[in-house]
């Protein structure tokens, strides 16, 4: 036995664990789980946009004041203007034009529309002709689809949604509204032909598979405005909603939907529609004109309300998915422009841009404008200012 263990060695002894490298493993484990804690924590407290903006706007020429050198477009005041992707899309009776933020022209398409509307989803937009008979979608710079209708039809309402989906609501003899839904190849995946209730507008769910119709029709002895909610895994011959929300007699003036509800917002107060068709929310105006709004933030709607029609004294308000006021801030200016978008709400005076986040605190303010109009706030925090034949953007510093 010794001849055969005399080769052998002896291992060597088993080094204890050095007690500074264990302590030194421990506190960069508790570092990390506790910064991992204050990040879930205060997400919504911390801001990323200003490097993102950093990173966005770096190689763009801008003043002191964070505006870049102005660009001139074709069009009017009076039209539609939307951000795509950063680009500028101006809309007007006889044009579409795609801008770039240095001015360099993508689209530039004739048309002939007599009441231009568009909606912007992801990097979509969507171009139509309220009844009219054209339509127009545009992604990667370039018209991507288009639709003509034939006589006796007339487009009523469209949307779009992030994953690319269509639909169209569209009139003809003899119905109070057809829809037809478009998967992101524009192939035609289901066509309702309704005819008891008029279909106002239109909203696609997030996840294509189902969509909402603003309908109106009587009740009683009174026209009553719902919100019919429609899966699209049926038959074109099942015509009754799956799920139905009544929203009362209020003039619905917009239809969106998004992660948090669907938002029918009228003229004196919004509600908040569940993907099962049950309210989950509502804002009574309490008697306030509503004189703007937008309902493009991320999960709130931002509202424009004064006691009187006319006259610049006027609150603004965010309101969350659940109804509540988030926060409200009284304002004695003349408010020419409000927009929204992502977690930032701007207001857009005479002289003066501020840009405020959800909780409506001011996260920027540019003084002098330069005369703007018009205000597109973009996502990141930064905004497009536009003029009778000018745009230029504003980067906060």
């Amino acid at each position: 036995m010794d001849e055969m263990n005399r080769g052998r060695t002896a291992p060597p002894p088993k080094k204890r664990p050095n007690l500074f490298v264990r302590f030194l493993t421990f506190l960069v484990t508790l570092a990390l789980v506790v910064g991992a804690v204050v990040l879930v924590v205060n997400y919504d407290k911390l801001n990323f946009d200003s490097v993102k903006r950093w990173f966005a706007y770096r190689n763009l020429s801008r003043n002191e004041s964070g505006q870049s050198e102005s660009f001139s477009f074709e069009g009017k005041i009076s039209g539609t203007f939307a951000v795509l992707d950063g680009d500028l899309l101006v809309c007007s009776e006889t044009n579409i034009r795609l801008y770039s933020g240095n001015a360099q022209l993508y689209v530039n398409q004739t048309v002939s529309l007599e009441h231009p509307a568009v909606r912007v989803a992801g990097n979509t937009a969507l171009v139509y002709d309220i009844g009219g008979k054209d339509l127009f979608l545009y992604w990667d710079r370039t018209e991507a689809f288009s639709l003509s209708l034939e006589e006796g039809q007339q487009f009523i309402a469209a949307d779009i949604n992030d994953q690319g989906w269509l639909v169209t609501v569209t009139q003809e003899s003899g119905y109070k509204g057809i829809v037809t839904v478009y998967d992101s190849s524009f192939s035609p995946q289901i066509r309702l032909k309704l005819s008891s209730r008029f279909v106002m507008d239109v909203a696609l769910a997030p996840d294509s598979k189902s969509v909402a119709l603003l309908t109106v029709g009587l009740d009683g002895d009174s026209f009553q405005s719902r919100v019919d909610l429609y899966r699209l895994d049926r038959t074109e011959e099942e015509i009754e909603p799956d799920w139905i929300c009544s929203v009362g007699g209020d003039t619905i003036l917009a239809l969106r939907w998004n992660s948090s509800g669907i938002w029918a917002l009228g003229e004196s107060s919004l509600s908040i529609v569940g993907s099962d068709g049950t309210l989950t929310g509502s804002c009574d105006y309490g008697g306030l004109y509503l004189k703007n709004f937008s309902l493009d933030g991320d999960g709130t709607a931002a509202l424009l309300l004064g006691k009187y029609r006319a006259g610049t004294s006027a609150e603004l308000w965010t309101v969350s998915a659940d109804g509540t006021v988030r926060a409200s801030l009284p304002t004695e200016e003349q408010v020419l422009s409000l927009s929204a978008a992502g977690r930032y709400i701007s207001l857009l005076t005479a002289d003066r841009l501020d840009i405020y986040n959800q909780d409506l605190e001011t996260y920027s303010t540019l003084d002098g404008t330069q005369s703007a109009q018009t205000v597109l706030q973009r996502s990141d925090g930064s905004a497009m200012l536009i003029d009778n034949t000018s745009a230029w953007i504003y980067v906060p510093q």
